[in-house]
């Protein structure tokens, strides 16, 4: 059997190569989810929304775009969002133009915590990665993961036109009812 942890076999099979970059996104997740748990109270996937969409334009997604950030299947995204929906941390939004697309939202509760955790999550990443990595290395690293990222992740859907510029609660689209 070969060790994927191993260097060498990493840069002659592609499978061992992949396994490794699953293995440091995966070590990375936890270490982070631990500090956001602790330090601020969110469950590492709702920091992880949180800051996706605080990131975003107008601190909005559409809910197929959330998904495919989070690599959350649209179910699971939908349980995710509806917890965050009833802590007060977002909003679900229709789209006026498109009566299939629905946004999550920001609340100003929602944008608070994703400055906490956002601003948590920059430290811990300097951290981590001016330890490990030269300046050019994370431009190397950043340049390639994006190609294999843009390759494989769908083009994320157009924003509905009447949303953009707009903040969320205003007239661009009608509150989706809570699930709970």
């Amino acid at each position: 059997m070969v060790d994927t942890r191993a260097g060498a076999d990493a840069r002659e099979d592609p499978v061992a190569l992949v396994r490794l970059v699953l293995e440091a996104a995966g070590a990375f997740r936890r270490l982070v989810g631990v500090r956001w748990e602790r330090e601020l109270g969110l469950p590492p996937q709702s920091a992880e929304l949180l800051i996706s969409l605080a990131r975003s334009k107008d601190g909005r997604l559409r809910m197929s775009d959330l998904a495919a950030r989070a690599s959350l299947t649209p179910s699971g995204l939908t349980r995710a969002v509806d917890r965050m929906c009833r802590a007060g941390l977002v909003e679900r939004m229709s789209c006026s133009d498109d009566r299939r697309g629905s946004f999550a939202c920001l609340t100003p509760d929602g944008a608070r915590r994703a400055d906490e955790a956002l601003s948590a999550h920059q430290r811990r990443i300097a951290e981590l990665l001016e330890t490990t990595l030269t300046p050019d290395e994370r431009r190397l690293l950043s340049a390639m993961l994006q190609r294999v990222r843009d390759e494989l992740n769908p083009r994320p859907c157009p924003p509905c036109p009447r949303a953009s510029g707009r903040s969320p609660g205003t007239d661009h689209g009608r509150r989706l009812p809570d699930r709970r």
